[in-house]
């Protein structure tokens, strides 16, 4: 069992360097805060590294403070186990896995159906909500107990991969889990806003821009959004406007897949594509054709080309899977 090869790891190594996904999340970092805890509860020496610098929003998540942001001169850091969080591929640590020049071990540990298998320990369990549960299981394994900072950690990881708790991921055992967390006090209203009902004035004027670019197709079954650079090269954005935006179009009567194209600044024809399902297209399967990745219902690709080009490649696949 993957979890047995997990926990033997932790026992043998001495020391680990810990990622996770570019463009983070709550679940990618709930899941490596809490995994960093796991370590110094054991003895263990731990260094966090990511590849951007922590996302607005989640300022109030305990040690954030241990994070280091990816920079050349961190080569010389030593460690015996590589360790990647919630990533379904190894280039999704962005340069951070250039790290790992010695080609120390790799223990992965992801949830994602679309996951690579790139460790040479490789946890992966599709059918988990979250990376932070998964993390949650370790604890467990471990025989570790919990504390109110990592009950926050693995509760905002959970909260924010399950949509609060309303996808097809959620399940009996998430609940289950939820509830211990609870335990701990956690101010759910505090983490709740500060996650989602956090959004910058200006950055909420733009939102306003971009809604109106709401355009449907397949009679209604397929509705999208684009960003452009001249709708973002003004602005510095605080927050990641991604998911309201998504949002918005799962709530539409009829919509069974929502996607979102956005030029991708500094880089020339490059379009980070987003992809939302209600169950039942696999969005996934789409994502991956065009080398991305992620879950049956939320995935996302990068791909090159122009926006409109990339527009209409990603909408034909899609009506194709819902026809």
């Amino acid at each position: 069992m993957s979890l047995k090869k997990v926990v033997a790891s932790l026992r043998k190594n001495k020391s680990f360097l810990i990622t996770t996904h570019t463009n983070m999340e709550g679940d990618a970092l709930g899941s490596e805060l809490a995994f960093y805890g796991i370590l110094k509860k054991l003895g263990k020496k731990a260094t966090i590294v990511n590849e951007d610098a922590l996302p607005y929003g989640y300022e109030f998540l305990p040690n954030t403070d241990k994070i280091i942001k990816y920079k050349d001169n961190l080569k010389e850091i030593k460690f015996d186990c590589f360790v990647a969080l919630d990533c379904s591929d190894l280039s999704r640590t962005g340069e951070v896995y250039r790290l790992n020049s010695g080609e120390k071990p790799i223990l992965n540990i992801d949830h994602h159906i679309s996951n690579q298998k790139f460790g040479n320990i490789n946890w992966v369990e599709p059918h988990a909500s979250s990376c932070s549960e998964m993390i949650y299981k370790l604890y467990k394994a471990l025989r570790l107990p919990l504390d109110r900072d990592t009950a926050i950690l693995l509760y905002t990881g959970i909260l924010t991969d399950t949509g609060s708790f309303r996808y097809t991921n959620v399940t009996s055992f998430t609940h289950r889990a939820v509830s211990e967390l609870l335990r701990f006090n956690l101010d759910v209203p505090r983490i709740y806003n500060s996650v989602y009902e956090n959004i910058p004035f200006d950055d909420m004027k733009l939102l306003i821009r971009i809604l109106p670019c709401l355009r449907r197709e397949a009679k209604g079954r397929v509705v999208w959004f684009q960003i452009k650079h001249n709708m973002l090269r003004s602005r510095k954005l605080s927050f990641d406007l991604s998911e309201h935006i998504l949002s918005f179009g799962r709530v539409i009567k009829d919509a069974e897949v929502v996607a979102l194209f956005k030029e991708n600044l500094g880089v020339k024809n490059e379009i980070r594509v987003n992809l939302r399902s209600q169950g039942k297209v696999d969005v996934n399967r789409i994502a991956q054709f065009f080398g991305g990745g992620g879950h049956k219902t939320a995935s996302g690709a990068t791909v090159k080309g122009n926006i409109d080009q990339v527009r209409r490649r990603v909408l034909a696949k899609i009506k194709e899977a819902i026809d």
